[in-house]
């Protein structure tokens, strides 16, 4: 039988499956066995209590959803006196997701989670719908370099780093992260999309922009994560369109170590269970006898790489 758990810098996680921020909670412990999954993932928190974005917040496309909730919450006190506790009852690490628009501020979160409950902090730099413009730190080489380094000095928790694929150079903003300090990488969050009503002409959301979660992002973001895995040396923990087993050894096999879903357990609670089952099987199947032989493990050596040089090779 596969051995299937993964290490995510200093955290060991059972297997390579976990939730994504923001499509998760203790609840749905109603539907399935949370202590089989890799990590518990939270949804982003932040300081200050928070309304979220104004209504319609969720608008259905052809392959997915475009969302605009605006990290709604009770703040950091709430959180750390009520909803960690709730996570704590569950064996798999708790990873706490936070975020806050300024860097001075995402230190003292930093700070303020690092309590014995919770086992990692994500940096969400990355949420596209927190304001209406989809601006965030990790647009930026240097502000995801500052603000990883302010929070690094704040906390000795494992500090993963949520990445944005609106980012015209996600490399860079990697490598930043990376030389910040950061553990692990997390790539990435939703892509900033509209979508307009054909009847009033108004944009579906009441936020106008929104985060598109899509099965159909996968292959946009394979590559994102391919490419950072090229450069950088700390996990990668790869997100985007995760619907069944082959999807996870394929994330892996572009070097990430473990995969979030989101969508998918939209669609269907139990469908973390059944992807962990499957991708169990696949390996089995296969005499695979450790998952991490999957990581990084594409058979890419005797391709081209420079364009120009591809193109002239023809088909």
């Amino acid at each position: 039988m596969v051995d299937l758990s993964v290490k995510i810098g200093a955290i060991t996680l059972q297997n390579p499956v976990q939730p994504a921020s923001g499509a998760f909670s203790w609840e749905y412990n109603d539907v399935i066995d949370l202590n089989r999954l890799g990590a518990l993932v939270a949804k982003t928190i932040c300081r200050e209590p928070r309304l979220g974005n104004p209504t319609p917040r969720m608008a259905e496309t052809e392959a997915g959803i475009i969302q605009s909730i605006g990290l709604p919450g009770k703040g950091i006190d709430y959180f750390i006196e009520h909803i960690v506790p709730e996570y704590a009852k569950f064996k798999p690490p708790l990873v706490v997701s936070c975020s806050s628009e300024s860097i001075e501020d995402f230190a003292a979160l930093a700070e303020e989670l690092s309590v014995p409950d919770v086992d990692v902090i994500e940096a969400n730099i990355s949420c596209p719908t927190r304001n209406a413009t989809g601006g965030n730190f990790a647009m930026h080489e240097n502000y995801t370099r500052d603000c990883i380094t302010a929070m690094r000095a704040r906390t000795k928790k494992p500090l993963w780093v949520k990445l944005s694929p609106n980012a015209g150079d996600i490399v860079s903003i990697a490598k930043a992260a990376e030389d910040a300090g950061a553990d692990a990488l997390v790539i990435a969050n939703t892509f900033l999309s509209l979508k307009i009503r054909t009847d009033n002409f108004r944009p579906a959301l009441g936020n106008k922009f929104g985060g598109l979660v899509s099965p159909a992002l996968k292959p946009i973001v394979l590559r994102m994560v391919y490419q950072v895995a090229k450069q950088v040396k700390i996990p990668i923990i790869g997100i985007g369109g995760v619907t069944k087993a082959e999807d996870v050894v394929e994330y892996m096999l572009a070097g990430a170590s473990a995969v979030g879903i989101g969508y998918a357990g939209f669609r269907n609670p139990t469908a973390l269970i059944t992807i962990i089952d499957d991708l169990e099987a696949w390996c089995d199947e296969r005499g695979i006898k450790k998952v991490t032989e999957l990581i990084g493990a594409v058979k890419d050596q005797d391709m081209e790489t420079d364009t120009l040089a591809a193109a002239s090779v023809g088909i």
